[in-house]
C-alpha cells in the first residue's frame, strides 16, 4: 500500500426514503391485499349460499337479456351475484381510496372514474366513465391519476352503453 494513499472508510448508505406518494401506494395495496384476504376467508367459510346483498332475480334478469341466453342453472346467479358484489366493493375501495388521497370524506363521482383509470383490470369500463367529466377533471388540473373533482354542466353523469347492447326494458 503507498503511504500518500489515505485508507478509505466505508460507510454504509441508507437509501433515501420512499417519496410520499410511493408510501401512500405501498399503504394502498396492503388495504387492497386484506381486503382480498378477508374475502378469501369468508368464501371459505361460507356454508348458506342462498343469502346474498344483491338480488337473485335481478341477475337472472340481466343475464337474460342476451338473447343467446336460452336456460340459467340454478347455481349461475348464485356465482354471479358474488362475483358482482366482490366487483363493486373492489371498485369501491379503489375510489374511496381516492377521495381519501384528496382528504375528502365523501365518494364522488371522480373518484370511481380515477379509480377506473388507474386499475387496469378496469379497462372495460373506460368508454362508460362520464366522458365530460374526464375532460374537465384535466382540464381543471392534474392530480394524482389525473383526476382532479367537477362536475358536468348538468349535474347528472353521462353513461355510454356498450356498443351492440341495448338497455333492459329496450322496444324496437
Amino acid at each position: 500500500m503507498d503511504n500518500n494513499t489515505t485508507p478509505t472508510t466505508a460507510t454504509p448508505t441508507t437509501p433515501p426514503p420512499p417519496p410520499p406518494y410511493q408510501h401512500l401506494l405501498q399503504q394502498q395495496h396492503q388495504q387492497l391485499q386484506m381486503f382480498w384476504n378477508y374475502q378469501r376467508q369468508e368464501i371459505e367459510q361460507v356454508n348458506d349460499f342462498k343469502n346474498h346483498q344483491l338480488p337473485l332475480a335481478r341477475i337472472k334478469k340481466i343475464m337474460k337479456a342476451d338473447e343467446d341466453v336460452r336456460m340459467i342453472s340454478a347455481e349461475a346467479p348464485i356465482l354471479f351475484a358474488k362475483a358482482c358484489e366482490l366487483f363493486i366493493l373492489e371498485l369501491t375501495i379503489r375510489s374511496w381510496l381516492h377521495a381519501e388521497e384528496n382528504k375528502r370524506r365523501t365518494l364522488q363521482k371522480n373518484d370511481i372514474a380515477a379509480a377506473i383509470t388507474r386499475t387496469d383490470i378496469f379497462d372495460f369500463l373506460v368508454d362508460i366513465v362520464p366522458r365530460d367529466e374526464i375532460k374537465d377533471d384535466v382540464g381543471v388540473g392534474v392530480g394524482v391519476g389525473g383526476m382532479v373533482g367537477s362536475n358536468t354542466a348538468s349535474g347528472m353523469p353521462y353513461y355510454y352503453p356498450p356498443m351492440g347492447h341495448r338497455p333492459l326494458g329496450w322496444v324496437g
